[in-house]
Formats: structure tokens, C-alpha cells, sequence
């Protein structure tokens, strides 16, 4: 069940802080250091929210559409500026995307069933091919504002991570839980 008060507990507000980090983004751009700044301190918060649920019993159904809401609002805003600046080419964009585009079905279900919801809150787990997608998305956007040349071998490498995590997303979530713990 989804509850206004579960937005003010510490997950969801750490999760909260990734979309004025994404307003901040396209002025920083153009400065590698300070945009790197803005990317770390995502990062930080997206792994810090996930753990704090976990860690204290905080997970609850309105976090668990938060946290992939304010993910993809950062992700999408760093993309676009980026292709904007000519830092990104748009299939560049697209393959970074991957599993973003793989997981909104998954969060468009959460929204609208409550057994999805209530499996999630039940068996808060962290997805290990999702965290590795993360980092190399995190990799490949800070060798494009770097301007490095290896930039396009880390979006491919991105764009295979961002496969096997949406996959892995949609397995877990349809998966179901054993009965009676067999």
C-alpha cells in the first residue's frame, strides 16, 4: 500500500535527492569535475537508500516506486544533456538505456498490483547485475565527459549489463516466493 508518510522516511528522501541532483546537472556539464561531483553524489544516494531500507526495516511500496522513478529522472536528464553537448551520440543514449527501458514495464506493474508490491516489500534484495549496470552507466558517462577514448567500448559493455539486469529484474519479480519456507 502506497502511504504519503513513507516519503518522509530516510530512504525515500536519500532517494528524493537524485532529481535536484539531475536539475543541477545540465549547468555543471561542462565543468568534468564539479558534473563528476553530481554524479558521485547519486551514486552515494542510490546506494544508500537501498541499504538504509533494508538495514533499519524501512522498505516499504512507496519506496520501491521512488527509488526507480528518481533513477531514471537523473539517468534521462544526464543523457539528454549529454547529447545535447555532442558528448552522446543518441544510440549511445540508447544502448546506455537498456535496462531502464527493460525495467518500466516492472515499475509500471508495481503501480497497479498490490501482490507485486507486497512480494517486493517482503523480499527487499539488492540485484547485483543491476548494480554492476549502474556502475558502468556511471563509467561510460564520466569517460564521455571526459571525453575518453574509451567511451564507446564502455557503452556497449553497458548496454549487455543493462540486458542481463532487466532480465534478472523480471525473473526475481515474477518469481514466486516458496511457500511454508520449502
Amino acid at each position: 500500500m502506497y502511504r504519503a508518510r513513507d516519503l518522509l522516511l530516510p530512504p525515500s528522501l536519500i532517494s528524493s535527492l537524485r532529481v535536484p541532483l539531475a536539475a543541477v546537472f545540465p549547468f555543471v556539464h561542462d565543468r568534468p569535475w564539479v558534473a563528476f561531483g553530481v554524479l558521485a553524489a547519486s551514486g552515494v544516494s542510490d546506494i544508500v537508500d537501498g541499504w538504509w531500507a533494508r538495514r533499519f526495516g524501512q522498505a516499504t511500496a512507496t519506496g520501491a516506486v521512488v527509488d526507480p522513478i528518481t533513477d531514471k529522472i537523473f539517468v534521462l536528464t544526464v543523457v539528454l544533456t549529454l547529447v545535447r553537448a555532442g558528448d552522446l551520440s543518441p544510440l549511445s543514449v540508447l544502448l546506455l538505456a537498456t535496462r531502464e527501458v527493460g525495467e518500466l514495464p516492472l515499475v509500471a506493474w508495481l503501480l497497479v498490483s498490490p501482490e507485486a508490491r507486497r512480494r517486493r516489500k517482503e523480499h527487499p534484495k539488492a540485484n547485483a547485475p543491476g548494480k554492476a549496470a549502474t556502475a558502468l552507466q556511471f563509467a561510460a558517462v564520466i569517460a564521455a565527459l571526459f571525453h575518453s577514448r574509451w567511451t564507446d567500448a564502455l557503452v556497449g559493455v553497458t548496454a549487455v549489463a543493462g540486458v542481463v539486469a532487466a532480465v534478472t529484474y523480471w525473473v526475481g519479480a515474477l518469481r514466486r516466493p516458496p511457500r511454508n519456507g520449502q
